[in-house]
């Protein structure tokens, strides 16, 4: 019996990848006289990297270690993680969050339904603020169980922090959906026993998720249908309580 929904934040939640994270990162290298500019081809290769420390320390270790200033590295990753954070969290508190197709709409659907939600996310606490005011001044409190930020060490692929936030809610994976944007994420929650429903974005849709349940370009909406790419047979215009049930019980025959 599905009990539970899991959502990703950064590109599944929001389309806040491009145009809010990189731009903030954009920022606070300039806000510390840092000559370094993620162009949207550049940022695309760092998502693979999970995390904005892990991303940071990915750059200037690995691709362009020149641009590396002196000192201690951690230190600085920390620093400028830090920047970033508030700047994010200014540009999204001024310019508001795109949410992305259908989200809402399930999100009011699951609760009203007596579904759990929660969330499973790299991205700090802090960073979830302007995600909780684009849904409602109560969407805090619609969610069960939120793993956010360093409460697990090892970030996706891993699958901790899915096993962290199945713990909290208390279910086993099996009464679980999970839903993702991209490859790491739906490696963690495959790794954490969960069933994927993958909404791609500009910067993931040709990563590999031959292991998702669904593969759809959004969650779907009243006159705005979603369009199925992979996965398991589905002719609906969008994704509802019902059909994920269906799909859930679907898979489980195969």
């Amino acid at each position: 019996m599905l009990k539970a929904l899991i959502f990703d934040v950064d590109g599944t939640l929001a389309d806040t990848e491009r145009d809010g994270h990189r731009v903030a990162f954009n920022r606070a290298f300039a806000a510390e006289g840092l000559p370094i500019v993620w162009d949207e081809a550049l940022y695309g290769r760092l998502l693979a990297i999970t995390g904005g420390k892990e991303r940071l320390l990915h750059f200037f270790t690995h691709v362009r270690p020149d641009l590396r200033p002196p000192g201690d590295l951690a230190a600085l990753v920390r620093h400028l993680h830090a920047r970033k954070t508030d700047i994010y969290s200014d540009l999204l508190n001024t310019e508001g969050v795109p949410l992305r197709p259908g989200v809402r709409r399930l999100l009011a659907e699951a609760r009203d339904r007596g579904l759990r939600l929660a969330v499973a996310t790299t991205t700090t606490e802090k960073n979830l603020a302007p995600i909780w005011a684009a849904l409602g001044p109560a969407a805090r409190g619609w969610f069960h169980t939120v793993g956010a930020g360093d409460c697990v060490a090892a970030k996706k692929p891993a699958p901790d922090i899915y096993e962290y936030v199945l713990a909290g809610l208390g279910l086993p994976a099996s009464d679980c959906l999970a839903f993702e944007d991209s490859e790491n994420g739906l490696r963690a929650a495959s790794a954490a026993g969960l069933r994927t429903i993958v909404t791609v974005t500009d910067y993931t849709r040709d990563q590999d998720f031959s292991a998702a349940l669904l593969v759809v370009d959004h969650l779907g909406e009243p006159g705005r249908p979603l369009t199925r790419l992979s996965g398991v047979a589905f002719t609906g215009d969008l994704l509802d309580v019902d059909a994920l049930t269906a799909l859930g019980r679907l898979r489980a025959l195969h």
